[in-house]
């Protein structure tokens, strides 16, 4: 693991998230995006070297808004930036972690990601995260 990546934080409604969160940080977020495959909208805020992701549902069946559902706005996930995410997925199942991706997929902020399940991690989501690098033409 080479850091925290991000905090990921679900949210019931990224309009007023980000208006919350511009207040709270004194910063406007530097990128919102979908993600089609996760059914999510983000946004995303950096302060110094910490960056915060917040989560908005874009449908009721999506984890986010079961997440919603189930525990309230909150943090939902603690990310950490790694070097090579298959070397790391590969390497966390042989110690007993639970990955709950095969492989990695596309994330967020140009990223290759995975989760590793909570209940092997002392309750919290772990995502992985990987920047996805320009091919050379």
């Amino acid at each position: 693991m080479l850091k925290v990546e991000h905090i990921g934080i679900a949210v019931k409604d990224l309009v007023a998230g980000n208006a919350l969160f511009e207040a709270l940080l004194g910063v406007a977020p530097y990128k919102e995006e979908s993600v089609e495959s996760e059914q999510v909208r983000t946004s995303f805020f950096q302060v110094a070297d910490t960056k915060i992701e917040l989560l908005e549902a874009m449908d009721p069946s999506s984890a986010i808004a079961r997440f919603l559902e189930k525990r309230g706005e909150g943090i939902h996930h603690v990310a950490f930036e790694v070097a090579d995410i298959v070397q790391a997925m590969e390497s966390l199942r042989e110690k007993g972690f639970r990955v709950l991706n095969e492989v990695p997929k596309r994330g967020a902020d140009n990223k290759l990601v995975c989760f590793i399940h909570p209940g092997s991690a002392n309750g919290v989501l772990v995502e992985l995260c990987q920047t996805i690098k320009p091919e050379l033409p």
